[in-house]
């Protein structure tokens, strides 16, 4: 697929099946977020992939979350199965680094711009995912579950896997109600 239809055509696809990707066109993923800009050359995220019953652990992880809350019984539920839903996620976050020319927004918008980089990387080779956020991106509970460091900030979970269906057509936006002169 060309680069400009690519982006041109960017859209997620929330209903995922197996298979995920895997092998070197996983490795190209994640080469495709570490392409990410880098402002001081920090690489200011990391990838954490959950798969397998890496995702059953994840729910787990979540519904704990989700309880400490005080969240209804039928949304705990839901956060067991909420990682069932693709065959792998890429959990990505920043690993922040003191500077004092790249501030903290700036190195987690990096690591967004690396979020986008690896679902177009995807899509780019037949597989297709969505950027799910949500309350989780902010939990305590969360983020030391999966491991990272207090100056650490999650900016989102990749859910990645072959779409069970073809997506609708993408609606159009006009520039114009977006663009404008200063």
């Amino acid at each position: 697929m060309d680069a400009l239809e690519l982006l041109l055509n960017r859209h997620s696809a929330p209903r995922l099946t197996e298979p995920a990707p895997s092998g070197s066109v996983l490795d190209n993923i994640i080469k495709a977020g570490l392409r990410a800009p880098d402002h001081g050359t920090l690489t200011p995220w990391q990838f954490i992939l959950i798969e397998g019953k890496g995702r059953e652990r994840f729910g787990e992880l979540l519904a704990a979350a989700a309880a400490e809350r005080g969240e209804p019984e039928e949304a705990i539920e839901r956060c067991l199965d909420a990682p069932l839903r693709a065959p792998l996620i890429i959990a990505v976050a920043t690993r922040y680094h003191d500077h004092p020319k790249v501030p903290r927004l700036e190195q987690e918008l990096s690591a967004g711009c690396a979020v986008m980089a690896m679902q177009m990387a995807a899509q780019a080779q037949g597989f297709n995912g969505i950027w799910r956020s949500g309350w989780f991106m902010f939990d305590e509970i969360v983020s030391k579950g999966l491991g990272l460091a207090e100056d650490d900030q999650l900016v989102g979970f990749l859910y990645l896997g072959t779409p069970v269906s073809e997506v609708r057509k993408i609606r159009e936006l006009d520039p114009a109600a977006f663009v404008r002169s200063f």
